[in-house]
C-alpha cells in the first residue's frame, strides 16, 4: 500500500479522478504547461552540475534546448503538442516561455551560494499503520549545522492566502517522509512559484507532521472503503475544466469503464479489510 501528494490529492479533488488514474489508468494528452514544468524542472536539475561560478542565467537558458531534445528522446509523444506547428513558432514561444521562468529564478535563489544535498530525490517511508508514503523532492539543502530545507519549484503561479495551506500539504508530505525515514525534522519548506516571482517558506514543527500523519491515515481508510465498494464519487469543481476524463464522468454525462476490481459491500459496511493488492496505489 502507498501513496503519493500528487495521489492523495487527486482524491482530496476528486475521487473519481483518482479512480481514473490509479484503478483504470485512463491515458491522459500531455498539456504544454505540464510538459514546460517538466522540462524547466530539468534545467534547474542539471544546472547544479556545473561549478558554481558557471550558473548563471545565460548558462541555464541555454540548457533549455538540449533539455527539451533530451525529453522529447524518452517520451516522443510530446512531439505532438506541436504537430500542428509547421513553421515552428508555437514551439519557439513555448521554448521562450521556459526560458524567460528559468531566468526569473536567478532572481529568487542564487544557485552560486547553494550546493544541493540532493537533486530529485526519491523518498519513501513506511507509517507504523503499513502505508508507505512515497515522492520526488526537487531539491533538499543541508546546512553546515545540519538543518534540512526542503525546496520545490513550482512553473505556476503562488496562490490566493486563502489556498495557501492546499499549497504546503505536499510540501508537509514530503516533510513527514525525511522526519520518518531520516529521523530529522526538516527546519524550512520553500516553494518557488517561477510563474509569479514569489517564495513561500513554512517552518513545521512536529505537531504539524502528526497532523497530516493524521489526515493520510483518514485518507487511505476513504481510499479503502471507494476501492472497496466500487463507490468513486465525482466531487465537481471549476477544475473539471481541465480533466481529459469528462467522456467517462456523470457529471458531463459520461459513463466510467467497467469496474475492474471485485466489490465487497459487506466488508466496506462492517469495516473489514479490503484485498487491494500493494500495487493498486
Amino acid at each position: 500500500m502507498s501513496l503519493s501528494p500528487s495521489r492523495a490529492s487527486d482524491f482530496m479533488q476528486c475521487p473519481l479522478l483518482y479512480r481514473f488514474r490509479v484503478i483504470d489508468k485512463l491515458p491522459e494528452k500531455p498539456s504544454p504547461a505540464a510538459t514546460r514544468g517538466t522540462l524547466v524542472h530539468a534545467v534547474l536539475e542539471r544546472l547544479f552540475d556545473v561549478p558554481a561560478a558557471e550558473r548563471t542565467a545565460p548558462r541555464a537558458k541555454a540548457l533549455v534546448p538540449g533539455q527539451w531534445d533530451r525529453l522529447l528522446a524518452g517520451r516522443p509523444e510530446l512531439g505532438g503538442l506541436f504537430a500542428d506547428d509547421a513553421g515552428g513558432e508555437q514551439l519557439a514561444r513555448w521554448l521562450g516561455e521556459a526560458e524567460a521562468l528559468v531566468e526569473r529564478w536567478f532572481g529568487l535563489e542564487d544557485p552560486t551560494r547553494l550546493e544541493p544535498a540532493e537533486r530529485e530525490l526519491f523518498v519513501e517511508a513506511e507509517l507504523e499503520s503499513g502505508l508507505r508514503l512515497r515522492g520526488v523532492i526537487d531539491r533538499v539543502d543541508v546546512a553546515p549545522t545540519g538543518e534540512v530545507r526542503i525546496v520545490d519549484y513550482k512553473t505556476g503561479k503562488a496562490p490566493r492566502p486563502e489556498y495557501g495551506e492546499g499549497a504546503l500539504f505536499q510540501m508537509k508530505f514530503y516533510a513527514l517522509v525525511v522526519w520518518k525515514l531520516k529521523k530529522v525534522l526538516p527546519r524550512r519548506l520553500q516553494l518557488v512559484y517561477l510563474g509569479s516571482g514569489d517564495v513561500i517558506t513554512y517552518d513545521p514543527v512536529p505537531a504539524d507532521l502528526e497532523r497530516v500523519e493524521r489526515k493520510l491515515l483518514t485518507l487511505w481508510e476513504a481510499i479503502r472503503a471507494a476501492t472497496e465498494t466500487g463507490e468513486w464519487r465525482p466531487r465537481p469543481t471549476k477544475l473539471c475544466g481541465w480533466c481529459d476524463h469528462q467522456a467517462f464522468c456523470p457529471e458531463f454525462g459520461g459513463t466510467p469503464p467497467v469496474y475492474p476490481l471485485s466489490v465487497s459491500p459487506v466488508a466496506a459496511a462492517d469495516g473489514s479489510q479490503g484485498r487491494m493488492g500493494s500495487d493498486r496505489v
